[in-house]
């Protein structure tokens, strides 16, 4: 009875190390990433196969694979060497890691307030695109998020929820900062 119980311990220990392991994989290799593609030298959007990963918890050093890039299908059959960026760096290449940095002490472009933390699920910051219409970041495409950047400005999830309002249903807009001259004409 003991050894069984023996037995029973060692199974839950390795299956608990399994699981622990490809969980930590999933985790470490999940979500969309920006690399710089090595044959066009521009970015490119991908997704990691971090469900391929995770169903190989024992390999020793992991086997990173794609399992899409917006550069599909076209060049579908890569070698896939951006996967060392990837492996190189594994979270400085994630959407969400660049985002957080380029939030990082910024304000909002509208009313001024801190854009503070973006890991807060729901109410995201957006962008407010140059020809100021304001964009969730998750609307952005992987490969154009760089130069996006480059030319947007940050914007409070309020600010973009107005800006949203004003552009899809300007019908439901009363604008109480109009002068009394525009409001009679």
């Amino acid at each position: 009875m003991a050894v069984a119980w023996g037995v029973a311990i060692v199974v839950l220990a390795v299956a608990a190390i399994t699981l622990g392991r490809s969980v930590r994989l999933w985790w470490t290799y999940r979500g969309a990433r920006v690399i710089t593609c090595p044959e066009n030298l521009r970015p490119a959007g991908v997704f990691v196969d971090a469900a391929h990963l995770a169903a190989r918890p024992f390999v020793k050093a992991p086997e990173l694979q794609l399992s899409s890039c917006s550069r599909w299908p076209e060049h579908a059959g890569c070698g896939q060497e951006c996967l060392q960026q990837i492996e190189a760096s594994p979270k400085d290449c994630l959407v969400r890691t660049i985002l957080a940095k380029w939030y990082a002490g910024k304000r909002c472009a509208c009313c001024g307030r801190p854009i503070g933390d973006i890991s807060v699920p729901g109410a995201q910051p957006a962008v407010l695109c140059a020809d100021k219409v304001s964009v969730e970041w998750s609307q952005i495409p992987a490969d154009r998020l760089p130069e996006t950047l480059a030319a947007a400005s940050p914007i409070c999830f309020a600010c973009h929820m107005g800006n949203t309002l004003v552009r899809t249903h300007p019908e439901l807009v009363v604008d109480r900062h109009r002068t009394a001259d525009s409001r009679t004409g």
